[in-house]
């Protein structure tokens, strides 16, 4: 069988989109610059990562790093993104606007949804820095987003788990909360038991260094990890094995 929650994995380079493809997952969210919470792709990482994989696609549409609170220009940026992955053939964009007072930014995100339609459209973390998450997921349900990720406001989800199970609940399957921040093979099957939620995101829990015999770093830092296919495969794994085990 395969497991009946999605994994998605977090990557930046094609070489861990194709590990992500072997390991099993459903799905990739293509960013650059990992290490400053993720920023939008190159089209020319777009195009080759599309071009090499056949599960879905996500994009991570973010003109720079710090906070959600967007200008004009940074918006009309962020527009100009949207247009452009859209043809290269990817499934959804991943986007989120806040106001200065961290309620959700309804006039642009209103905006760059209806831009992004028909993708898919996830509302990022974001989300966690929201001062009232009720209200936020309302929000953002009126604007028809199809998902949203979450670590239940905490750095990490482990620590945030009553609050996904009570926005997995209050949700009411209008929209998929997808749980995500520090999840591993170890934490997996707690975390979708604990909450109840059909899709989860991963990144450092299935990832390892580049290949041995490569310096550790250079001058600007050390060297990505990639995606571990065989760690991603054992993740899944241990989601099929509960599934097992309950049905």
């Amino acid at each position: 069988m395969s497991a009946t929650v999605a994994v998605e994995v977090c990557i930046d380079s094609v070489e861990s989109a194709i590990a992500a493809q072997e390991g099993g997952a459903a799905r990739v969210e293509l960013c650059a610059a990992l290490d400053e919470g993720g920023l939008t792709p190159s089209a020319g990482m777009i195009e080759l990562v599309r071009g090499k994989i056949s599960i879905g696609l996500q994009v991570m549409i973010r003109p720079r790093s710090g906070d959600f609170f967007y200008s004009d220009l940074e918006t009309e940026a962020m527009m100009k993104d949207i247009e452009a992955v859209k043809g290269l053939g990817v499934d959804g964009v991943v986007i989120g606007v806040l106001n200065s007072d961290y309620t959700v930014d309804v006039v642009r995100m209103d905006m760059l949804v209806e831009l992004a339609r028909p993708l898919s459209v996830t509302f990022h973390r974001a989300f966690d820095e929201t001062r009232d998450q009720v209200a936020a997921m309302e929000t953002i349900i009126n604007l028809g987003i199809d998902r949203i990720l979450t670590s239940g406001g905490r750095r990490s989800v482990s620590d945030g788990l009553p609050t996904v199970k009570r926005l997995v609940q209050q949700s009411g399957g209008r929209i998929a909360i997808m749980a995500g921040s520090g999840i591993t093979i170890e934490n997996v099957r707690e975390i979708v038991v604990r909450t109840g939620v059909k899709e989860v995101h991963v990144r450092s829990g299935v990832t390892a260094r580049r290949r041995a015999g490569q310096r550790d770093a250079g001058l600007y830092g050390p060297r990505p990890n990639v995606v571990d296919p065989t760690a991603l495969r054992r993740l899944i794994e241990e989601l099929e094995r509960w599934e097992s085990s309950v049905a």
